[in-house]
């Protein structure tokens, strides 16, 4: 990492020792040291605390950088020779208080020394990482493709900031093409299997008239994850064969008949219709998840592809079981359904994709007291404003 990493590591760890932007980081320490050398200079000679000193390059070591650590322990020696030379003889500290101030801040500096390097690595750990999610969890403009849509994921593994949830919106020349799933397992594994799949829809969303064909694909495309981490030699998770359960779902055409979408369910929680008349389930879970197909009998065996009526004033909301699966102190499931219903009677505002995801989020964070021990997405999208115009 480049020189300027002290930098960028400043930021996260002084937030708030920060006024009008700039660091006071260097005030703890420096009003210790002085409160120290004229406490222990109105003191009688019974009571010395100027040995106290070692304790400023200490605190200067969790809040400031080795330069700053460094200074500290070199003003907390001088203000010990100086404080100390002002008592008699006799009332002195001496040597040994000495040693102890001068090795107290040696060993400052050489811890924090060792927490930069650490916080510099920590940092060029999580931007690979937050790089990685991007490039799986592509960004993508809002309207497009004639959706508006908003989307949370959240990482049950705090450090890794990956998992194994996906989603995409692919448009085509055949509708538009929705994806959302949830690879079993965590970390770099499950993305691996979801870099995967997202890809694989990408091209077939755009070039199969079918849905059938791509949710065909992404099967396919499954079980050849399986080998090749098989031919590989690597061992999956828990020694369970590396599965996803998904929703796809297809919007049709500009200019083509609306009022309905299609909907291919591998195994995943059934989507909400979310509008000004209310909540309901889509089509349950009826097929396998993606990479057990082969187990259904079919030579494909991908699950049915349902036609669903779906109005323009309605949103469809699809989440992972890190939202479903969110349970309380005494380990209640988060009901989804039930806190949407009741957001949208009292105000029918709620159901814009912005607002169902800000909703659900925070109902789920605090149902879980924050803790999460899944990977979460929440996944909204609907019919954009202007492809509802005439």
């Amino acid at each position: 990492m480049s020189g300027g990493a002290e930098q960028e590591t400043r930021p996260q760890r002084q937030q708030l020792l920060r006024v009008r932007g700039r660091s006071v980081a260097w005030a703890p320490p420096l009003l210790l040291l002085i409160a120290i050398a004229v406490i222990d200079s109105n003191t009688s000679g019974e009571f010395r605390i100027i040995s106290w000193i070692v304790l400023v390059p200490g605190i200067a070591a969790a809040i400031c950088g080795v330069r700053g650590t460094a200074v500290f322990a070199a003003l907390a020696l001088v203000t010990y020779i100086e404080v100390d030379a002002a008592w008699p003889h006799q009332d002195q500290t001496g040597l040994p208080d000495f040693i102890l101030v001068a090795v107290g801040g040696a060993l400052a500096t050489t811890a924090c020394a060792v927490r930069v390097r650490e916080e510099r690595r920590m940092l060029h750990m999580r931007d690979v990482a937050d790089t990685t999610r991007r490039t799986v969890l592509r960004p993508m403009p809002t309207p497009w493709a004639g959706l508006d849509h908003a989307a949370v994921y959240l990482a049950a593994d705090s450090e890794a900031r990956v998992g194994g949830d996906f989603y995409d919106i692919q448009p085509g020349p055949h509708g538009t093409r929705v994806l959302l799933g949830d690879v079993q397992g965590k970390g770099l594994p499950a993305l691996d299997a979801a870099a995967a799949l997202l890809g694989t829809f990408r091209e077939a969303a755009y070039h199969e008239a079918s849905l059938a064909t791509v949710a065909e694909r992404l099967e396919v495309r499954m079980r050849r994850q399986r080998q090749y981490v098989a031919d590989l030699g690597e061992v999956p998770d828990r020694g369970v064969e590396r599965f996803a359960t998904a929703v796809l779902v297809g919007f049709p055409p500009p200019g083509a008949p609306g009022g309905h979408i299609e909907v291919v369910n591998f195994g995943h929680e059934p989507p909400l219709a979310v509008g000004p008349s209310g909540v309901r389930p889509l089509p349950p879970g009826d097929g396998l998840p993606l990479g057990f197909g082969g187990l259904a009998g079919p030579a494909s065996g991908v699950p049915p592809v349902h036609r669903v009526p779906f109005t323009p004033d309605e949103t469809l909301l699809l989440v992972t079981d890190g939202v479903t699966e969110a349970r309380d102190a005494e380990g209640v499931f988060f009901p989804l359904h039930e806190r949407v219903a009741l957001a949208v009677s009292v105000d029918p505002g709620v159901a814009h994709p912005r607002h169902l995801v800000e909703l659900v989020r925070e109902g789920t964070l605090r149902h879980s007291t924050g803790h999460l021990v899944d990977d979460t997405t929440i996944f909204a999208v609907r019919t954009a404003a202007a492809r509802l115009s005439p």
